[in-house]
């Protein structure tokens, strides 16, 4: 595994149903020795997490981290609060967004890059219902395309 191979550990599908991304960023996340070794075998999960920010540090809520089975009395809480890593400026700049009306921090990714375990942080905007409706009706409408295009290929 190279220096800038990425490996995906878990993903938030239900963040992209839910909210529209308008930026992502990369953080770091503190982690201790055996929720490292539960991340690199995949046992991490991001669907109900979310991102709080207090005295200028960004943290982490709702990441589940199953305890490493080879672990003993080192494991910690599966649901702890975690603490995200980034330049002071970075969290400056998201705490000034996400003081505005309607935007919010959600965790979309955690993946290794190289030996480092990080998380990819968007800056979301909550979708209404008819967005909702209006997303899963493009969808189906390019899946049938393809399968028309895919069935007109195949008979050719």
């Amino acid at each position: 595994m190279g220096k800038d191979s990425i490996k995906v550990i878990a993903s938030n599908k239900k963040a992209y149903h839910d909210y529209f991304v308008d930026e992502t960023y990369e953080a770091g996340i503190e982690l201790f020795g055996t929720e490292v070794k539960s991340v690199r075998q995949g046992h991490c999960s991001v669907k109900e997490a979310f991102i709080r920010a207090d005295k200028g540090e960004l943290y982490v809520l709702g990441m589940h981290i199953n305890p490493y089975e080879k672990g003993n009395i080192f494991n910690k809480d599966p649901l702890r609060t975690r603490k995200l890593l980034m330049h002071r400026s970075e969290i400056n700049k998201l705490m000034g967004k996400i003081t505005e009306k309607g935007y919010t921090l959600i965790p979309l990714q955690v993946y290794l890059k190289g030996s480092l375990v990080k998380v990819q942080v968007g800056l979301c905007r909550g979708k209404k219902l008819y967005d909702k409706r209006e997303d899963l009706a493009k969808k189906t409408q390019r899946r049938e395309l393809e399968r028309e295009f895919k069935s007109a290929n195949i008979r050719l």
